[in-house]
């Protein structure tokens, strides 16, 4: 997931746990160290240690840092062997996506709990918009204590909380927050608060679009906001500089949107070493397929177009995809069109990763089924759902394909979503 820019915390005692949050019905919510954390509360011998969760070979990437391994430099997308230089005597794991899968949906039915609009952006973060529910549980950051000590006392993990008028804003004051804190922006301060920030605070802004501005003496959101239009569309385009200079000026009219649904499902790996061998390439769509059905069955969506992504060892990437006769959520037909697209492909050389994904998303329940003459009554998509029940009863470990089941995860490392 993509994230704020690190921002100083606290200074100001203008913005912070007892500000004034009338007019403020918008709080983000962000776990703190999210992976990490969870590993944590499931070895509890490691709390206060540096913990570094992600790929574990010599080509892994940091999915999530505990704040104790934060201090030494460790940051999420950093190369785990960078993060071993820096934090050597860290615990590094790989990650358990059961497990934070599981916490995420217990963390949000506590959200739910308060107010039916939620917008998760990630397992770990999410937008609420609690102006319905002041009645019954009081001011917002009133709910966001709440939501923190429930979340510490359910879950025994800590959260950081924004509470401002905007979407954009209060995903400023979480990041701000952190770790485990309660930030409020006033609705009549947010100028304030945004204008003293360095603008790579500011969503869409990174280190190019950074260096951009810097050249124009742009350093700070204030800045910005008092440049001239003109002089930022020359600099970063029409449609940035728009968007840039709103949000430089407190204006984010985006609502919170509980029906977010996603685009598309992907997943991909990158190999220990470069991978010619066609065999294990097979071995690892087959794997990458399996992973993006089960989560299209997860989400009750079925995609129409399978794409493939695939980096030389020279770090060329070349993506190839393939619209289906018909929708679908099955590992099995996903595979045997990524594999095609891969073998007509034919890169005749070493690789370093592959990808594979559905996009053109649409739910199930509103996607008419084909029947097809002479199709068995009980299919591939039967199949899988009943493997999906085994797996959620014995764990996904003691199901699959035959192939996976001796070689599963083996020689690779997996490039996750970062928390």
């Amino acid at each position: 997931m993509g994230r704020s820019q690190s921002l100083p915390r606290g200074g100001d005692p203008r913005f912070g746990p007892e500000g004034d949050d009338s007019g403020c019905p918008i709080l983000h919510v962000d776990m703190d160290a999210f992976f990490a954390s969870v590993e944590v509360r499931l070895r509890p011998e490691l709390r206060g240690r540096a913990v570094v969760v992600g790929g574990v070979g010599p080509r892994g990437v940091v999915s999530s840092a505990s704040y104790e391994a934060r201090r030494y430099g460790v940051r999420s997308a950093m190369p785990t062997m960078r993060a071993r230089m820096l934090c050597p005597h860290a615990v590094y794991l790989p990650p358990d996506f059961t497990q934070y899968t599981a916490a995420s949906r217990a963390i949000m039915r506590i959200f739910r709990d308060v107010t039916p609009l939620v917008e998760p952006l990630s397992l770990d973060e999410a937008f609420l918009d609690v102006a319905g529910a002041r009645r019954l549980f009081g001011s917002p950051a009133a709910i966001a204590r709440r939501i923190r000590a429930r979340v510490e006392q359910e879950q025994g993990l800590t959260c950081s909380v924004g509470v401002a008028s905007s979407k954009f804003v209060a995903k400023l004051g979480s990041t701000r927050a952190k770790p485990d804190g309660l930030l409020v922006v006033p609705a009549d301060r947010v100028l304030d608060f945004l204008h003293p920030l360095p603008v790579s605070a500011l969503w869409g802004v990174g280190e190019r679009s950074t260096e951009t501005l810097r050249r124009l003496g742009l350093t700070t959101i204030g800045d910005l906001a008092e440049a001239p239009l003109g002089m930022l569309r020359g600099a970063v385009g029409e449609a940035a500089a728009t968007h840039l200079h709103e949000l430089a000026s407190g204006r984010d009219p985006r609502q919170v949107s509980p029906e977010h649904v996603e685009k598309s499902i992907g997943a991909e790996v990158t190999f220990d070493v470069d991978v010619g061998d066609p065999l294990e390439i097979r071995r690892s769509l087959l794997a990458l397929a399996e992973k993006v059905g089960v989560r299209l069955r997860r989400a009750g969506q079925v995609g129409r177009t399978v794409s493939i992504k695939v980096r030389m060892a020279d770090f060329r990437t070349v993506s190839r995809s393939r619209a289906l006769g018909v929708p679908t959520d099955t590992a099995r037909e996903i595979f045997d069109t990524a594999w095609a697209l891969y073998t007509a492909l034919d890169p005749g050389e070493r690789i370093r990763l592959v990808g594979v994904r559905l996009e053109g998303l649409a739910p199930m329940r509103e996607t008419p089924q084909q029947l097809t003459l002479g199709a068995p009554e009980r299919g591939w998509r039967e199949a899988e759902a009943a493997a999906d029940a085994a797996a959620a009863r014995f764990g996904r470990s003691v199901i699959g394909p035959a192939s996976l089941l001796r070689r599963r995860d083996r020689g690779r490392n997996e490039n996750p979503p970062r928390s």
